[in-house]
């Protein structure tokens, strides 16, 4: 049993979601809420809100972290990248990641990987008449499914270079569900010249904040765990880490934003 486990974690097999159930916080929907948006349910508002009352600049990160991800797709298409990968999608929100990536490059293509069901009927719905964005049913703790599937469906040019998008994804996976090897499953899969970009909460975390998300959402898909600076940057061994390195994703966007009490880094890594 891993220490996880031990702690309270609820092992891998009881995290998988099998529909929408609106007794049980959902990551995705709450951070929906937290964007703005509608598809959620009073459950994720009420975690939504338990949060903004230890940390009321929560929605501030959530949208810092937002435009992270918007500035690694830009970022990646600008620099050639046709194709992206976003694992952990979420609820499509405006601007997505093919509104920025066909912005630059109309022929871009993105695919949408999300495990919940019913994030995955959202944005078929939302996404499913647009050009070039396939949204697809999948678990980022099984990687190698992944792949195989977007190969089989011929979606993704594997000998073609690739960003894969793990944003508000990392800091759900256990230690036993291994996020380590699951990089290393997907670096290992691009071609050069490939970009990996990801966010992950950490420990330096206010303290009330990380008692109060954790107790809320235990035996939820929305249990985080968070790790050190270190456990984070670790994940980008094998890659060619970009400027300014694994850092807030405020300090991504802008040397002037503020700090706030939820602190999440976020990393570029470039496949040699």
């Amino acid at each position: 049993m891993s220490r996880d486990t031990e702690d309270g974690a609820t092992p891998r097999t009881q995290r998988v979601p099998v529909g929408a159930d609106p007794t049980k916080p959902n990551a995705a929907r709450v951070y929906n809420y937290m964007l703005g948006g509608k598809d959620n349910y009073e459950v994720d508002q009420i975690l939504a809100h338990q949060m903004l009352s230890v940390a009321p600049d929560t929605r501030t990160t959530a949208w810092f972290s937002r435009r992270f991800l918007l500035h690694a797709v830009e970022f990646a298409a600008e620099a050639g990248v046709r194709q992206f990968i976003d694992i952990g999608a979420g609820i499509p929100i405006s601007p997505n990641v093919h509104e920025i990536a066909q912005k630059i490059e109309p022929s871009a293509r993105v695919v949408a990987v999300d495990y919940d069901p019913v994030v995955h009927v959202h944005s078929n719905a939302l996404l499913g008449s647009t050009a070039g964005v396939t949204a697809v049913l999948g678990d980022i703790r099984r990687p190698a499914a992944i792949l195989e599937q977007l190969r089989a469906e011929r979606l993704i040019d594997f000998d073609q270079p690739v960003a894969i998008l793990i944003v508000g994804v990392l800091h759900y996976i256990m230690d036993d569900e291994d996020p380590a090897g699951i990089i290393a499953t997907l670096r290992d899969a691009v071609a050069p010249g490939s970009y990996l970009a990801f966010t992950h909460a950490t420990v330096d975390t206010h303290a009330d904040f990380i008692d109060r998300s954790s107790s809320s959402t235990a035996g939820s898909s929305a249990q985080p765990r968070y790790r050190t600076r270190d456990e984070v940057a670790a994940l980008l061994e094998g890659f060619d880490v970009l400027e300014p390195g694994v850092v807030t994703v405020q300090d991504w966007l802008d040397d002037d934003l503020p700090a706030t009490k939820l602190v999440v880094l976020g990393g570029i890594g470039r496949t040699v």
